[in-house]
């Protein structure tokens, strides 16, 4: 439900809606029709104006609203939403009066109805007059340059980029087509692909932790490589990108880091990978395509991670991983014996209790 809040003398209003229009772009209202065709989905033919996308429990009958999980069927069951994208062993659940667009990708579906509704604002181009820019550099003309970012010389950034205030792009960094750079992030030593998304305070390029262990204390060793990231991937915000010292650090195609994760010099993170909130990724590490890794996992250095392989949150892998296992724990194993370890716990504190 809507509520108020304290603001100055007034107060303001705090409501549910998603996409407020002072910060998202609107598109619409849009037909059912549409609406159906970009879920790739299929639903009753009828007329039906759609405005939005909205939360079950706060939908109106002009907004368009989904349910991925179970738990939430109650709130399905009591929706005021026009259309709701749900999967069709659910569409029972569905009220009477709204309609079910019926798809077995619902998030998928999801995500391409919303930005139906919310497409990413129109374009600009541009260099604003605070940014520093090299003379040396190379700017598409359908770029935006935002205020205050620094790009260093002979830097290349392709069409449609869009830099945000403040972002640093070191000598040589290239950027490929539709890449976006959020607010204060800093990249040097790298080459990006096109439609890359680097998030706010997002680190890339720097120096990694290598140094040799000498008579007269730590001597740093240069770091020589650099980072590639290829196309279609996502860098969380504050998250750091090391680049390699003996080789490179390459970030495959598709993949998504969350913010806040850690990965060091020489990694080789594959194609379509997942990497949750908090996790570190030590030196010279390869993890293979369709990794996911849960947040908080610390995983050593100099080992490999197997294709399609998943690491529970708050994992410590300390040895290589074979390609589709399932490991939990800290030192991680295999998830049925981390559960039969947990069962015994129990069974084993029951008896003394």
């Amino acid at each position: 439900m809507p509520h108020w809040a304290p603001h100055g003398s007034e107060g303001f209003k705090v409501t549910c809606n998603l996409g407020d229009p002072r910060f998202f772009a609107r598109s619409g209202p849009h037909s059912l029709a549409s609406v159906v065709a970009a879920a790739e989905g299929s639903a009753p033919e009828q007329e039906l104006m759609l405005s939005g996308v909205a939360a079950l429990h706060s939908a109106r009958h002009d907004q368009v609203s989904f349910l991925d999980n179970r738990r939430y069927l109650p709130a399905l069951e009591h929706t005021h939403a026009g259309a709701v994208l749900v999967h069709p062993d659910l569409a029972d659940h569905v009220p009477k009066g709204v309609v079910p667009i019926l798809t077995t990708s619902v998030y998928g579906a999801w995500a391409r109805v919303a930005a139906l509704f919310h497409p990413l604002p129109l374009r600009e181009c541009g260099i604003h007059p605070m940014a520093a820019v090299d003379p040396t550099a190379t700017i598409h003309p359908t770029a935006l340059i935002g205020a205050f970012v620094s790009v260093g010389a002979h830097a290349e950034i392709g069409a449609h980029c869009r830099i945000a205030a403040g972002a640093v792009l070191g000598d040589g960094v290239t950027l490929g087509p539709d890449c976006r750079v959020g607010a204060q992030a800093s990249i040097s030593h790298a080459r990006i692909g096109a439609r890359v998304y680097i998030c706010p305070g997002a680190r890339i390029g720097q120096e990694g932790f290598s140094f040799a262990k000498t008579a007269k204390g730590f001597l740093s060793i240069p770091h020589l490589g650099q980072v590639i990231i290829e196309d279609d991937v996502e860098i969380g915000a504050n998250s750091t990108v090391d680049r390699g010292s003996s080789r490179d650090t390459i970030i495959g195609a598709g993949t998504r880091v969350d913010n806040l994760v850690q990965i060091g010099h020489n990694v080789e993170l594959g194609r379509h990978c997942v990497v949750v909130a908090q996790v570190g990724i030590s030196g010279s590490t390869t993890v293979e395509d369709f990794v996911q890794i849960g947040g908080q996992v610390g995983i050593a250095g100099h080992l490999t991670i197997g294709t399609g392989a998943q690491i529970g949150a708050q994992s410590g892998v300390i040895a290589d991983v074979p390609a589709q296992a399932r490991l939990l724990g800290s030192p991680a194993q295999p998830a049925s014996m981390f559960f039969r370890q947990v069962a015994t716990l129990k069974r084993l504190v029951g008896k003394r209790g």
